[in-house]
């Protein structure tokens, strides 16, 4: 068996996320505790009690699914005895999920990654007035084929991009709220079964991005950072690196640039991964590995049932 782990994006958050394995685990409590400390507030009771609204702020969904992901890691590795650098061919995230993966893969620590994202969030929340960007999610087009809606939405100068190649018939859409607007009502007559636009309040990855783009590049250069114990593969180039300059090279290219998930797997795949695990809230790239990649045994570990699951396997 060769295992990857991968890490969940933005719209996985749930209220109540981290609640049961505090309860049950020492060395989780002690990560959600770290991230507080960190952030100088507390998220936990956020995560726990919510309101949702508080949750869904994305300065705090980002750090709060990374500690989540990374609660599951330390219970593995303190209470399991369970190193991910020993069973992990590789670790790789979606959007956000690509910092979860980076921590565990030694890149940053617990702290930093937490402030990073705190960073991230709130910069990628300000890059775009409210209302001014969207994203849009187009299904049953290819990311090939999803060009010419691309284009058509672009006419009158407005920014519509391919930002998340998620699987073939899943593209997601990301700019002007008028292009994406546009999108939706038009997408059918470029061959799409639907397009719907998403909950999200700014157009991510996209190059209206790139005020954010800018403070990710002071931040992650400013933050200590080792080579990565685990391949990292990155989302913007869709293979394995290990080079911590590398990685944050492309974590800044992330920001504006597309995710390009279903070419990550298609390389798991060739690289012959057989089980990808994915660590933390909900089942988004589960369901989605399923789907793209039904030879490949995808599962998602976040309770404390499926983490003993888990152990016993490895």
């Amino acid at each position: 068996m060769k295992y990857a782990f991968v890490f969940p994006g933005q719209g996985s958050q749930f209220v109540g996320m981290g609640k049961e394995l505090a309860e049950n685990f020492k060395s989780a409590k002690d990560v959600f505790q770290e991230v507080n400390e960190a952030l100088s507030q507390d998220l936990f009771k956020i995560m726990v009690e919510g309101p949702e609204s508080e949750l869904t702020l994305t300065a705090n969904t980002q750090p709060a699914l990374m500690a989540y992901s990374m609660a599951v890691v330390r219970v593995l590795e303190k209470d399991f005895g369970i190193k991910l650098k020993d069973k992990a061919a590789f670790v790789a995230g979606h959007s956000l999920g690509e910092y979860s993966a980076a921590c565990a893969a030694g890149v940053f620590s617990l702290s930093d990654t937490a402030r990073l994202l705190r960073i991230r969030g709130n910069a990628m929340q300000e890059a775009v007035p409210a209302g001014v960007g969207g994203m849009a999610a187009v299904l049953g087009v290819s990311f090939k084929d999803v060009g010419a809606l691309v284009e058509a939405c672009c006419e009158d100068g407005s920014v519509c991009v391919a930002a998340n190649d998620n699987s073939d018939g899943q593209v997601v859409l990301s700019g002007h709220m008028a292009a994406i607007e546009k999108a939706v009502e038009i997408a059918s007559e470029f061959g799409a079964r639907r397009c719907v636009k998403l909950p999200v309040s700014a157009p991510f990855h996209s190059p209206l991005m790139q005020p954010a783009a800018e403070i990710m590049d002071k931040a992650l250069n400013e933050v200590e950072s080792q080579p990565a114990q685990i391949p990292l593969i990155a989302n913007v180039l869709a293979h394995a690196i290990t080079d911590n300059q590398e990685i944050i090279k492309n974590l800044i290219k992330q920001v504006t640039g597309s995710v390009r998930w279903r070419e990550s797997v298609m390389y798991m795949h060739d690289e012959g991964v057989t089980d990808v695990v994915e660590l933390g809230a909900g089942k988004v790239l589960t369901n989605i590995i399923k789907r793209s990649q039904p030879d490949i045994h995808a599962s998602a570990v976040g309770s404390v049932a499926e983490i003993e699951e888990l152990a016993k396997n490895l």
